[in-house]
């Protein structure tokens, strides 16, 4: 599996981060708003957002999001943790700006990822901040299921708590 295609819809292009995105990441990155609710709620600070940023490098798995109407980039998400042997792969470090919050785009870009996924996988899992109340209802409204709580380190950062939900090819 190839965890950062280049993939594309008629709404949105999910991209290759490069290492030239910082700024145009950061853009959209550097709204208080967005952290409020997740486990690390400083990511809108420069320093703490190159620290995520490198992270989503160094995964290899990580996209900048572009809607192709406005031609402006509207977040990130990736791949990560594939497991071939147990057939299963993550989606999540996702984060949008707020403009497109509770809009079409999360649900199309998410179905997106599963359909490229279930290529590959049988298990498509994603970890949300327990405080993080607005990806849970998305993740229940993508028909995910929650499994368990697990504490999760992001690159660099401190474990803390998070809901593992997971949607399963044959559903």
């Amino acid at each position: 599996m190839n965890l950062q295609p280049f993939l594309e819809n008629d709404t949105v292009q999910l991209i290759p981060l490069q290492a030239s995105d910082f700024e145009l990441l950061y853009q959209v990155a550097a709204d208080p708003l967005i952290w409020e609710q997740h486990p690390n709620k400083n990511r809108y600070q420069r320093e703490i957002f190159q620290n995520f940023f490198d992270g989503a490098l160094l995964s290899k798995g990580a996209f900048i999001i572009k809607d192709k109407e406005t031609n402006t980039i509207i977040g990130s998400t990736r791949f990560y943790d594939w497991n071939s042997e147990e057939k299963s792969v993550l989606i999540g470090y996702t984060f949008y700006g707020r403009n497109y919050w509770g809009s079409k785009y999360n649900p199309i870009i998410k179905k997106m990822m599963l359909a490229y996924a279930f290529q590959f996988v049988d298990q498509v899992y994603f970890h949300v901040g327990a405080e993080n109340i607005r990806s849970q209802i998305a993740m229940e409204r993508l028909g995910a299921k929650k499994v368990r709580e697990i504490a999760v380190a992001y690159h660099g950062e401190t474990e803390k708590l998070n809901f593992e939900y997971v949607i399963s090819k044959s559903e």
